[in-house]
């Protein structure tokens, strides 16, 4: 399985969902994902809300995982990881899914019809379809308006984050975007958007998760190898990150990014 710009190396696998349905050998064909919607339980005031990952199992998607649930239990919300379909279905069932992200290369049922169970199972529930570029044609009309989204392989797992945020704001009140920043720069978590002086800058991926690293800590000194983690899947040389702030001071001025030599960078106002 290949696609998922992890944050890090490693190949542990995340605990998946314990399955306590009782599977017959046909549960994998289609037409056992079938079933009469269920009426999920509601959430508790004192549960977080909580987000299920389903990737097919690989080191890849552990370590898209392990950062993803750091991300997001900085804002107070859960991550919990089913490694095939019929965990995603129990779940959903069991009414503890706020959001769903449905890789549709994942093993068991048909991702199609999967798709469409989960939807059915919990109307209510956002779900984020996960789909090879080739594949975007057919799921489109699969999304239920602005309920649902889909994000293409591969990303970098800030953008993945980002419409978690948009998702769970537009379906249960989400609080409102996050603007991070210094000094005339802006960074919108939630839409991706970026400011320097008012004017609205377009920023490639690597790019914004640079500068998203950046506006996390600003005015502290981020390391080479943190700025390597959040920007691309696997180590990378301290002179590849230098290109990338050059390119990023170009669209923001440079005197915003500070060098610290020897250890990383800085943001400034």
């Amino acid at each position: 399985m290949t696609g998922y710009r992890s944050r890090e190396g490693g190949t542990d696998v995340l605990p998946a969902f314990s399955n306590s349905t009782v599977r017959a050998v046909n549960d994998h064909a289609p037409r056992a994902v079938v079933s009469r919607p269920s009426i999920p339980a509601p959430r508790s005031p004192s549960r977080p809300l909580t987000v299920v990952l389903a990737l097919p199992p690989s080191a890849g998607s552990a370590s898209l995982g392990r950062g993803l649930r750091q991300d997001l239990a900085a804002e107070g919300l859960d991550l919990a990881v089913a490694a095939d379909g019929m965990e995603v279905l129990d779940v959903v069932r069991a009414g503890t899914a706020d959001l769903v992200v449905l890789d549709l290369e994942l093993p068991g049922p048909d991702p199609m019809v999967l798709l469409g169970a989960v939807q059915a199972e919990s109307p209510p529930t956002p779900v984020i379809a996960v789909v090879p570029r080739e594949r975007r044609a057919g799921v489109l009309g699969l999304l239920r308006g602005d309920r649902d989204d889909f994000l293409i392989r591969p990303f970098v797992p800030d953008e993945l984050a980002a419409r978690i945020r948009l998702r769970l704001r537009a379906a249960v009140g989400l609080p409102a975007p996050t603007v991070l920043g210094q000094g005339g720069v802006s960074v919108d978590v939630d839409s991706g958007q970026v400011f320097a002086d008012g004017r609205r800058i377009a920023l490639s991926p690597t790019e914004y998760a640079l500068l998203l690293a950046l506006a996390e800590r600003s005015g502290e000194v981020v390391t080479h190898d943190e700025l390597a983690r959040r920007a691309w899947s696997e180590p990378v040389s301290a002179n590849l990150v230098q290109v990338y702030i050059s390119y990023l001071r170009r669209k923001i001025g440079p005197e915003r990014i500070r060098t610290v030599r020897g250890t990383g960078y800085q943001l400034e106002g």
